[in-house]
């Protein structure tokens, strides 16, 4: 871990250029990021899914089951905004509730089988398209150049070790 260190008086001058590389790296990524999740982000929007209820599916998606306490705490969301939203999603066929084997009297609340099939088999297809059609476009000494550039980027960020 790096100790806070005093720059120089004219250190901040010449971080500039640095700065602007930065700023300009990040604007890149950010325009990739976004160009990348445009085909998921289209298929959520088809889906027709409210804020809340995208919170609550993201939850139940990375478990594999939750019981309304549970899964009103993960999402910071009442337990009665909660228990609305999971009748409004299991109404539509995207959740169901079942009994707890452990405890026959509580309910536990997971994504259905065509939700789970979705995130595993669709969703990664989604994800990968728009990469797989550039690529599909780029010549080999594009896709070495990129790869090279990325594996290069990745390894700078990971050997300074720090986030600030």
């Amino acid at each position: 871990m790096r100790k806070n260190v005093r720059m120089p008086a004219g250190a901040a001058a010449a971080d500039e250029p640095l700065r602007k590389l930065a700023q300009e790296i990040d604007q890149h990524l950010a325009v990739v990021r976004q160009r990348l999740r445009e085909p998921l982000e289209t298929e959520f929007a088809r889906g027709g899914l409210t804020g809340p209820q995208r919170i609550v599916m993201q939850g139940l998606a990375q478990s594999q089951g939750l019981s309304l306490k549970q899964l009103s705490s993960q999402v910071s969301l009442a337990h009665s905004t909660v228990s609305g939203i999971v009748d409004r999603l299991q109404a539509r066929g995207l959740v169901e509730r079942s009994r707890d084997r452990a405890d026959g009297r509580a309910t536990v609340i997971t994504v259905s089988a065509a939700v789970r099939d979705f995130l595993s088999h669709r969703m990664p297809e989604l994800a990968l398209n728009p990469l797989l059609t550039a690529l599909r476009e780029a010549t080999p000494a594009e896709k070495s150049i990129v790869l090279r550039g990325l594996r290069t980027l990745r390894a700078l960020v990971e050997r300074s070790g720090h986030a600030g």
